[in-house]
């Protein structure tokens, strides 16, 4: 069964590594009225638009690590500098935001596209909770904070995309069955659990170590990677609802982590949900 698992495993990672990774509409749309104003353009704001899409992100790192110069003595991590290192011209040359999820899913996955961007919406939302938290502990690397809670989900995301009908069949069990955790339907429906798939495509994408670690819940005991697991835990568990029944177990561990009081955390976490809208 294993051996099953791995063979089903190593097919999917070899197929998402071949694929044309797909990227949100509204990402082209506003790239392209960027790049059209070329008297402002700036990898400054093309980097904005494109950390507000996790698709897009991960389709720039893997460019990056697939044509890493050899003159590159640290790993990159931060849009900006992919961008800087790439050349802005040559960066959206190389790496389009094309084709769109929407186009990719159409009309016969609607259901699917709204789950997908629920997801993407809600790897924004952690990836603000990550960046707020990081400045607040002065973590002078915060942008690499921001981008691991942004690329937590990154495989369910691509999931999403390229086999819809089982993550679907998998959120049907999960919805007949209360109690069933989600690496066992994913492993009951996949062969294997998106976190293995996750890490993975880390592997094989050649994704920063540095980047991989914070993405990992394993090495949750370290202050940056709790940081991005937490904020992660707080956008998934606030997307049920603010009455959310592990809300108040999450306000106690960001508490613990950010060094407030429950009480606390609800009002910083009702302020930085202002710049969700942003």
């Amino acid at each position: 069964m294993a051996k099953q698992g791995n063979a089903k495993l190593n097919e999917c990672v070899d197929f998402l590594t071949r694929v044309e990774i797909p990227v949100l509409k509204q990402t082209d749309r506003k790239l392209a009225i960027l790049s059209a104003d070329t008297d402002n353009l700036s990898s400054r704001n093309i980097a904005q638009v494109i950390k507000s899409d996790p698709l897009m992100v991960v389709k720039l790192m893997r460019y990056l690590q697939h044509h890493k110069q050899r003159a590159q003595e640290h790993e990159i991590v931060e849009v900006e500098q992919a961008l800087m290192m790439l050349g802005l011209e040559n960066a959206l040359r190389r790496v389009p935001a094309k084709p769109s999820v929407e186009d990719l899913l159409g009309r016969e996955h609607m259901s699917a596209l709204v789950y997908l961007l629920k997801v993407t919406r809600r790897a924004k939302v952690a990836s603000i909770y990550a960046f707020e938290w990081a400045v607040r502990l002065q973590d002078l690397h915060y942008e690499e904070v921001r981008i691991a809670a942004l690329l937590h989900d990154i495989a369910e995301i691509l999931m999403w995309c390229f086999a819809p009908k089982k993550m679907q069949r998998i959120k049907s069990l999960q919805t007949k069955d209360k109690a069933m955790r989600s690496h066992h339907a994913q492993e009951q429906v996949l062969g294997f659990s998106l976190h293995a798939l996750q890490h993975a495509l880390a592997i094989k994408w050649k994704l920063p170590k540095l980047l991989i670690t914070l993405m990992d819940d394993d090495c949750a005991n370290q202050q940056r990677v709790r940081n991005v697991f937490l904020a992660v835990n707080l956008a998934r568990h606030s997307a049920n609802g603010w009455d959310d029944a592990a809300l108040p177990d999450d306000y106690e561990e960001i508490g613990n982590l950010l060094h407030l009081q429950p009480e606390e955390v609800m009002t910083i976490v009702r302020v930085d949900k202002k710049a969700q809208a942003n």
